[in-house]
């Protein structure tokens, strides 16, 4: 069975990711509006009926900013922890919110959500692997450096979406306050340029072809930076910068029965992948 993945936004402006299968897909954050997320998904073609739950990494306002709108409108449940769930100072039905436990498989139809644990300054923030037919996508972002379970789990991914927030120099030459850029770099912020193609470089598997690198910063950052960064690694790996202000295409996980090799073909590419930030 095939798996489908897109970003629907990516920065901190909202953060929302799609990955689903041919019945039924989940949103990993609601960062932006119900109606951009409806909008975004009606361009991509993508059946906002087949989703059957929302999975929340933490209680920052750009991953939950449409979380209570999209989940009443369409009695999704919300898989959330407890204390991110405190945190976000949200209204949920109590009928539609669910917990989850670290590195414990949640079944969505036929998809298996795993979380686990990453560091951010948040109250409880969790990153996802989402997979179907031994397939997986991890969702990276938000996340202070790359620790072990970072490393582990993205060294099993067919595709993931990573973060690649700042550029050092940028940042620390910006106008940012010191508390600022000091919170962003200190290991409990975001994953910056040089972290990223680390983890690219040292851990990516041979059969990793799409890597979404995302989150990036409006400020600190450009999407010809990163690009240039990374082409020079990327080997058989696509990538693909995913936008502050809209979608990118939906690309299409596969199982090459051929070869018996996994890899990832587009479905479709109606947007340019370096938009303007």
């Amino acid at each position: 069975m095939s798996l489908f993945i897109a970003s629907l936004n990516s920065g901190s402006n909202g953060n929302c990711y799609y990955v689903g299968n041919n019945e039924e897909a989940i949103l990993i954050d609601a960062g932006i509006s119900c109606r951009e997320t409806e909008k975004r998904l009606k361009r991509l073609e993508l059946s906002v009926k087949k989703i059957k739950a929302v999975f929340i990494s933490h209680e920052h306002t750009d991953h939950i900013k449409g979380l209570q709108t999209i989940s009443q409108k369409y009695n999704l449940p919300v898989y959330i922890t407890e204390g991110t769930h405190k945190a976000s100072g949200i209204h949920l039905q109590p009928g539609l919110t669910y917990s989850f436990k670290k590195n414990k498989s949640v079944m969505i139809g036929k998809l298996f959500v795993t979380a686990f644990p990453k560091y951010h300054d948040a109250k409880d923030p969790h990153s996802f692997i989402v997979s179907c037919n031994n397939m997986r996508v991890g969702i990276f972002t938000d996340i202070g450096f790359a620790c072990k379970d970072v490393i582990r789990n993205f060294s099993q991914c067919h595709a993931a979406f990573l973060e690649s927030n700042y550029d050092e120099h940028m940042l620390m030459n910006g106008s940012y306050p010191l508390h600022l850029k000091n919170r962003i770099s200190n290991g409990n912020g975001h994953l910056s340029n040089k972290q990223a193609l680390e983890l690219f470089r040292l851990h990516r598997p041979p059969f990793m072809s799409h890597l979404l690198l995302s989150h990036l910063s409006h400020n600190n950052n450009t999407p010809e930076i990163v690009n240039e960064m990374f082409s020079k690694y990327a080997g058989k790996t696509k990538i693909i910068i995913a936008p502050r202000k809209n979608e990118t295409s939906v690309y299409h996980i596969t199982d090459d029965s051929l070869n018996g090799k996994k890899k990832l073909t587009t479905l479709k590419e109606k947007h340019i992948q370096l938009s303007l930030f």
